[in-house]
């Protein structure tokens, strides 16, 4: 009986331990820091217009997984090429000159390790700035079945321009502060990307953030740290700020009213009543922005890409905008 309480406790203590080293192999990095933070210079030819209006699209991408976005169901490899198909078509005759995207993966397994940012420069962009909010060697998540969980994750914020990128910041916001540590180790950074474009002879700041999905305390911090982020830049740069909020201003208390109710900021394709962005399937909310300093930008046309359909679970918004 003694040997067999031994023999119990050895294989108990022996998973424990290999549980402990799966947890921290799983929740570590794969790449260096120095890719977090990175400006991509392409070989792709230019497609600048000789024009005064200029344009601006953001898009949570979702990794290209359309409607199936975090749930344990099988995702072929054609789910992902047919869904970069189609973004790259529609985008194409557009010819939009900064596309800021979240949710983009640079080399995940999710994602059939395609790097959707360089996929979709070769529509013509030759500057590309990366900033990555997600790096684990093994994500797993969905929980179950283990056939369905990510796996490696490499991913985070891309802003693509026609335009010169000058600089980029990648800013870490507030983290959820009471979430346990092994929820924190595989969660994503959230991020504000603060790339610096040069459009022909001024600088324009592009401010691309995805915030709290699903604690709304934390998100009300980030909001406050992405609105001090733009109102840094506003009274000396034409600024945008852009991306995937999570609020609408429709929720209780919602946390986006502190930057709805600036009285100085102008709100891209935001009349009564407005179009929704998410999910893309019958949209009911609008939890996507493109926000700017009214005193250096004039918008002169915005909309929701419906057309983009069911690419990601988000849909696209876009700006047209002349510099004051």
């Amino acid at each position: 009986m003694n040997r067999f309480f031994k023999f119990l406790i050895g294989i108990i203590l022996a998973l424990f331990i290999a549980f402990i080293a799966f947890f921290f192999w799983a929740s570590s990095s794969v790449h260096p820091a120095e890719e977090y933070n990175k400006i991509i210079q392409t070989n792709i030819d230019n497609l600048v217009k000789n024009d005064a209006v200029f344009s601006l699209l953001t898009y949570n991408i979702g990794y290209l997984s359309g409607m199936t976005n975090n749930l344990p169901i099988a995702k072929p490899k054609s789910l992902f090429d047919d869904n970069l198909s189609k973004v790259k078509a529609i985008l194409e005759p557009l010819n939009i000159d900064i596309l800021a995207f979240q949710e983009i993966d640079y080399a995940s397994a999710r994602s059939f390790d395609i790097n959707q940012q360089l996929e979709i420069a070769e529509l013509g962009y030759p500057f590309v700035a990366q900033a990555v909010n997600w790096d684990k060697r093994y994500l797993p998540f969905p929980y179950y079945p283990i056939s369905m969980q990510f796996g490696h994750v490499y991913s985070g914020q891309s802003v693509l321009s026609h335009f010169p990128v000058k600089s980029q910041k990648r800013f870490v916001l507030h983290a959820v502060a009471d979430a346990p540590f092994y929820w924190t180790s595989f969660y994503l950074d959230r991020l504000a990307q603060v790339v610096e474009v040069q459009i022909k002879n001024r600088t324009v700041m592009v401010i691309n953030v995805h915030l709290e999905a699903f604690d709304k305390p934390t998100r009300a911090i980030q909001t406050k740290e992405v609105l001090a982020l733009f109102n840094a830049y506003k009274n000396e740069y034409p600024t945008l700020l852009v991306g995937d909020f999570n609020s609408d201003i429709k929720f209780p208390d919602a946390t986006i009213e502190p930057i709805i109710n600036s009285e100085d900021i102008g709100i891209a394709a935001f009349n009564n009543p407005y179009p929704n962005t998410f999910s893309s399937i019958n949209p009911a909310k609008r939890i996507d922005y493109i926000f700017y300093n009214k005193n250096f930008i004039e918008e002169t046309g915005s909309r929701v890409l419906t057309e983009m359909g069911d690419a990601s679970d988000h849909l696209p918004l876009m700006i047209y905008f002349k510099l004051k």
